[in-house]
């Protein structure tokens, strides 16, 4: 008897063999690009995450205020300080790297980014390893009003900062500070550093870069009986730096020497002591609307990097506070940072501690939008000047 296996081959060489399938067409060639943004908008912002569980591997995350949309990241090393160059079209990143990620050779750059394009252009590498690693602030690196000059904050722990020339992308020189700390530009070739009398030091630089004059200020503040903000908030003539208890210290920079204004309060008599300013951004300025923006809360000694249940408006002209905006009723957390933009529809930013961002009208406080979850740990806020 035939076997069915046999049975089988033999009928299936009887049949006709099928046919081949057709080869499908080669899949066309992918050539990589980059995509520029849009075009810049002063309700652009920049946000500087601060990553605590990936120290190494920082971020600022661009975001649109009118469209609401993620635009990118701009990768930014260990422990950075980020600043924008005086016409916004590029964000430079001092930070660090170590040649085994969390270990072996450390190198200090700083590094230039195309804001259209979020593409690092240059780089200039920093001598040693002098680079201050502190929280975010604006005058850990900073550009001169012209942009000819760029300083970089040193602590070794001497302190110190670095003269840059970032469009030949060199190091000038590095200025002592006799134990005053972060640079503080005005003008095209001044830089000042606070010191822990409460007073400023003011270098003046020669056209190269050098330091031709320094002069010393009068005290502005008490450091033991109520110290300052370090991060200043830029005025139309200087910087406003805010206290514990709520003083504000408005300073001139704009002629040779610094002037210090009168101090006046955020809080009353009643209030002080009880509503504090509080943040890691601790206020912003509309210059034009001459509009001061801070998150405040009520808490006692000690609560100085809590954020804000609030957020209060006041006139610079009057020193009278014009609104108070309550934050945790619209389904905010405590802010943490807050920045205006400059032009003449206005928009508030401000940043939670559970790194939701949310945008608001200036003029009238009006949530309009909250991008969720942007980032983990905001720090910082930057706006086209």
């Amino acid at each position: 008897m035939r076997s069915p296996l046999l049975f089988c081959v033999a009928l299936s060489c009887a049949l006709p063999a099928a046919a081949a399938p057709a080869t499908p067409p080669p899949l066309p060639a992918e050539h990589l690009i980059v995509e520029r943004l849009p075009a810049r908008s002063p309700h652009r912002v920049y946000l500087f995450d601060e990553m605590f569980d990936n120290e190494t591997d920082q971020r600022v995350h661009v975001f649109d205020g009118d469209s609401y949309r993620r635009l990118g990241q701009i990768d930014a090393g260990f422990y950075p300080s980020i600043n924008l160059s005086p016409d916004g079209s590029s964000t430079v990143v001092a930070t660090t790297y170590f040649a085994r990620g969390t270990h072996g050779a450390r190198i200090d750059v700083v590094e230039f980014t195309d804001n259209s394009t979020l593409a690092v252009t240059r780089e200039i590498v920093l001598p040693g390893t002098k680079r201050a690693q502190t929280l975010p602030t604006l005058f850990n690196i900073a550009f001169s009003a012209d942009g000819h000059f760029l300083y970089a904050a040193y602590v070794t722990p001497a302190a110190s900062f670095g003269v840059l020339d970032p469009a030949h992308g060199t190091v000038l020189g590095e200025i002592d500070t006799a134990g005053c700390v972060l640079a503080i530009p005005s003008g095209p070739n001044r830089v000042s550093s606070i010191c822990e009398s409460g007073r400023l030091l003011t270098v003046t630089l020669d056209a190269q870069g050098r330091e031709a004059s320094r002069a010393m200020s009068e005290p502005f503040f008490d450091a033991d009986r109520d110290p300052v903000f370090v991060q200043g908030i830029a005025t139309a003539r200087g910087y406003a730096f805010l206290s514990f208890l709520g003083d504000v210290h408005e300073i001139d920079f704009s002629g040779p020497q610094p002037q210090i204004a009168p101090v006046w309060s955020l809080v009353s008599a009643s209030e002080r002591g009880h509503w504090r300013p509080g943040a890691e951004q601790v206020g912003a300025i509309q210059r034009a609307l001459g509009r001061l923006y801070v998150p405040m809360h009520p808490g006692g000694e000690g609560t100085h990097k809590d954020g804000g249940t609030e957020i209060w408006v006041f006139d610079l002209a009057t020193h009278h506070r014009l609104a108070r905006w309550p934050v945790t009723s619209q389904g905010l957390t405590r802010v943490v940072a807050v920045e205006v933009t400059q032009d003449s529809a206005p928009l508030l930013f401000a940043a939670t501690d559970k790194a939701d961002l949310a945008v608001l009208d200036a003029l009238t406080g009006r949530i309009r939008h909250v991008e969720r979850h942007f980032g983990q740990t905001p720090w910082q806020l930057l706006t086209s000047p």
